[in-house]
């Protein structure tokens, strides 16, 4: 072989190597999922940090649940007594195991959903806020195209594997994002135990998701599993100031679904650091003290802190009056502080007066009224002189 062709062949070796190579360090750099589909999002702003085919439409269990419990959010008050309906379950489903008949709250019902992922607590819950099964996973349905869940339809409200009951890794994170937002659903779901007292006597229940015991940083969401689904979990986080969402969809085995959701999150929480943009007690506005004079310093209810991944732009905003007038307590509220990432409102925190203002005199009223309208009262006095002298010169001519 000539010098060359050697030459050549080398270099349409190394450009083969390069095609090859590039993509996977490319992959090497994310975090190696075992699951059919994944994925992270930041819950602040819905932007996906990394994903795997999260647009393809599988079975997903329980976490056809989250939906369940948006519906109830929506329709019912929490505080609501219902009675438990019969429920006839198949070998090996998961259940609160409510008598027929006995009174429960809403509330207790929802804790039942999400940490026990009771298939009998969705059943009485789809009955009390719709009538019917048939008409609550309608609704089902229809929350999920009003939220724009295009690769999600609902069959049933617990997620059994059925014909057209699916869904996305992408959809269940949107899904979770807004649910999250809810403090009722946020409490329950980061609850490692919980006492349903609307029960007589009351019960303790454990949460079922077990990637709550492994990081302290975890609060929540939601397990499932089924023949057709594998193993399958919705988890968050929150460290470093940011709160992150994964899925993972297809799972092979329990351990493999915390596995894998703690992979995404710990490579998410890799990407940011700390910022705090907004410290606690710091003055952030200084309205005039009409009357008095001066300036009223305005100051942060609390201290705030953001997570931020290289390239954000971070930047607080207030929003607080140019005047204030007392009387005004100390530590009353007086407009928000708002910090932005990326254009996108991510925290506010309150205003608070720095000291108190009382009640502005008589006198200071009657100053700050000549100061303000100086001119006029001058034109006024002026006018008013004149006209006397010319009435005088009148009177006596």
């Amino acid at each position: 072989m000539t010098s060359a062709r050697r030459g050549f062949a080398l270099l349409v070796a190394l450009l083969v190597l390069l095609c090859f190579a590039g993509p996977a360090a490319a992959a090497g750099k994310g975090p190696r999922v075992e699951a059919r589909a994944w994925i992270l999002i930041d819950a602040r702003t819905g932007e996906v940090l990394t994903a795997h085919a999260a647009a393809r439409r599988l079975p997903i269990a329980s976490t056809t649940k989250l939906m369940t419990a948006y519906v109830v959010l929506q329709e019912l008050a929490l505080d609501r007594v219902v009675r438990a309906a019969p429920y006839e379950p198949i070998y090996g489903e998961s259940l609160l195991e409510l008598p027929a008949g006995e009174r429960v709250s809403v509330r207790d019902l929802l804790a039942g959903l999400l940490m026990r992922s009771g298939n009998d607590s969705a059943e009485d819950l789809a009955l009390a806020a719709a009538g019917s099964e048939a008409a609550f996973v309608a609704a089902m349905n229809r929350r999920a195209a009003a939220l724009g869940l295009a690769d999600t339809h609902y069959a049933n409200p617990i997620g059994l594997d059925q014909r057209g009951n699916y869904s996305s890794a992408g959809d269940l994170a949107t899904l979770t994002r807004r649910l999250l937002r809810i403090p009722a659903f946020a409490r329950i779901v980061d609850a490692p135990t919980l006492v349903l007292r609307s029960l007589r006597p009351p019960r303790r229940i454990e949460n079922s998701n077990d990637l709550l015991r492994m990081e302290p940083w975890v609060n929540g969401v939601k397990t499932g599993h089924t023949f057709d689904a594998g193993y399958v979990l919705v988890a968050a986080g929150e460290r470093k100031g940011v709160e992150l969402i994964s899925v993972a969809l297809g799972t092979p085995t329990e351990e493999a679904r915390y596995r894998a959701n703690l992979e995404l999150l710990e490579y998410g929480f890799s990407q940011y650091r700390r910022r705090q943009p907004i410290r606690a007690g710091e003055d952030l506005a200084d309205p005039a003290i009409r009357y008095a004079g001066g300036e009223l310093p305005l100051r942060a209810a609390r201290a705030v802190t953001v997570g931020l991944r290289r390239g954000q732009r971070l930047e607080v905003q207030t929003r607080a009056p140019a005047e204030v007038e007392g009387p005004i307590r100390r530590g009353a509220p007086l407009g928000a502080a708002m910090v932005f990432l990326d254009g996108r409102r991510v925290a506010a925190v309150p205003l608070r007066a720095g000291r108190a203002i009382p009640e502005a005199s008589a006198f200071d009223r009657g100053r700050t009224f000549i100061e303000d309208n100086w001119i006029i009262i001058s034109v006024a006095t002026f006018v008013i002189l004149i006209g006397g002298v010319l009435l005088y010169r009148r009177q006596f001519r």
